[in-house]
């Protein structure tokens, strides 16, 4: 992830990455691989209808901390 286009901002959270797929502005989704089952299945059907890429990576208190928030983060999106 560090490698990614500096332009680019990580944005953390369900509502706002179903929010940045909609809106057609995300470019990379990132989803803990200890989330939520319905969680995983949604943003994985989510990301496929957009045709946006989807890693499962690290956990959620790893991508909290890489987001830098407090609060346990199941999935974060890159922006273009």
């Amino acid at each position: 992830m560090a490698s990614e286009n500096n332009a680019q901002v990580l944005v953390a959270g369900l509502n706002k990455t179903k929010k940045l797929l909609a809106a057609g502005q995300a470019s990379k989704v990132y989803l803990a691989t200890d989330a939520d089952a319905g969680i995983a299945s949604l943003i994985s059907a989510l990301c496929e209808e957009k045709n946006v890429p989807v890693e499962m990576t690290k956990t959620k208190a790893e991508l909290s901390e890489l987001c830098g928030i407090e609060v346990g983060c199941a999935v974060c999106t890159l922006t273009k």
